[in-house]
């Protein structure tokens, strides 16, 4: 055997470690367990599904890079669950959230895609070295798939991850700042959840409108939920998939013709089919968001997203070298910074227009955490609120691959000039 290759080389039992070792997470944090709910409270599973397969890549039992699994859940599962997660936006549900909510949550989307930017460039003074560098090692192609996890999720982020070209080695870097920095702000949210009367008063936000918010959401979301059958899943399915057909047949031919047609516009990917597969599978699940389609999220559309795309999680993380996560630290300021930026303009926004404490936490874990975290935040407030996180996250997941992109183009700016 080579020195290194991997002990594990066959794909379909790659998958199955992979399965298993994701069914065993999703067993264990759903124990009732002292030990696991603890643990469980400190490890975001999210985590567990990443730093698992990346220990086994890391001691040569199985090789991200020698297997195939990647590029068929990027290829296939990502635009999928991007339809499957869009596709349930309710855009009536949203608008009677009230404008300080939407207001708040654009803020945060705002606030993060300027903060990147704005991190490396501060970071960028002290340490000239990181505007610098080449091909997938640039820096800022990075931070773009951060931009991609903070503004949307998991899905977003892989996306921008294709469309930039980080490298491996250095994605596996941006997974630590993402996770850590991310978790510090979880939980100074959680922290002050318990207390937002303090904050509200300073704010001189008035909070009963919250509470008929939850009224109207519950009421929405009990209308369409039911038990699905058979039919409902291979039709929730058909939809993700057939849409993910539909894409790429579109890519296959756009993304050649702008190449050969306007090579200039190749620095901002237009002509990368990927970047048109990720951007038709959001626009069709937007679309499908106006028809009868989107009552497939009472069959559980988003469950099945969710599925899909922790099994991306999975193969991505099988290809991260843990040896390389603490290579570059200074990469920790710039997320603290970033984070800091995202924060104090939220802040000031609420400030001014007198938006209740609520409003600020989860709009900011609508775009942060995505569907994982938005929820625990919004039941920390109360419990039947947690709906409202989900709305708010799954509009992150629609402006997650627009706004990352841009984010994206303007760290490219700020690292080239």
């Amino acid at each position: 055997m080579e020195a290194n290759e991997p002990l594990i080389t066959n794909d379909a039992v790659v998958f199955g470690i992979l399965m298993l070792i994701l069914a065993t997470i999703f067993a264990t944090s759903a124990s009732k367990s002292r030990f696991w709910t603890k643990f469980y409270s400190v490890v975001p599973v999210v985590l567990l599904a990443y730093f698992l397969p990346a220990v086994l890549n890391s001691f040569g039992i199985i090789s991200g890079e020698s297997s195939g699994l990647y590029k068929v859940a990027s290829r296939y599962l990502l635009p999928a669950s991007l339809v499957l997660f869009t596709l349930s936006i309710d855009f009536k549900g949203i608008l009677r959230l009230g404008p300080k909510a939407l207001t708040m949550f654009l803020a945060g989307t705002l606030g993060i895609m300027l903060g990147g930017p704005l991190a490396l460039l501060t970071v960028g003074t002290i340490q000239p070295e990181l505007l610098g560098g080449s091909g997938p090692e640039e820096v800022w192609r990075g931070l773009a798939t951060i931009a991609g996890s903070w503004i949307g999720g998991g899905a977003n982020q892989t996306a921008m991850l294709e469309v930039f070209g980080a490298s491996t080695e250095l994605f596996g870097q941006m997974i630590a700042v993402d996770v850590l920095v991310a978790n510090l702000w979880l939980a100074f949210l959680l922290f002050w959840a318990a207390k937002p009367d303090k904050i509200d008063k300073i704010f001189k936000a008035d909070s009963t409108a919250i509470y008929e918010l939850r009224d109207k959401i519950a009421d929405f979301r009990a209308g369409i939920m039911k038990i699905p059958t058979l039919s409902d899943t291979m039709i929730i399915l058909g939809v993700g998939f057939g849409m993910t057909g539909a894409a790429h047949l579109i890519a296959d031919w756009l993304a050649p013709f702008i190449g050969e047609n306007y090579p200039s516009l190749s620095q901002y990917s237009l002509d990368s089919s990927f970047f048109w597969i990720v951007v038709i599978a959001t626009t069709a699940g937007l679309a499908l968001s106006f028809t009868k389609a989107r009552n497939l999220e009472g069959a559980g559309a988003s469950r099945m997203g969710t599925v899909l795309l922790y099994v991306l999680v999975t193969s991505i993380g099988m290809q991260m070298d843990l040896g390389a996560v603490l290579d570059n630290p200074i990469l920790f300021l710039i997320g603290i910074l970033w984070m800091f930026f995202h924060i104090l303009i939220m802040l000031i926004v609420a400030y001014l227009i007198k938006a209740p404490f609520f409003y600020v936490a989860v709009g900011s874990q609508a775009n942060v955490g995505g569907a994982a975290s938005a929820p625990i935040v919004a039941s920390a407030f109360d419990p039947s609120l947690a709906s409202v996180g989900v709305l708010l996250a799954v509009l992150g997941y629609a402006a997650g691959t627009y706004g990352a992109y841009i984010c994206g183009l303007m760290m490219q700016y700020v690292s080239t000039t």
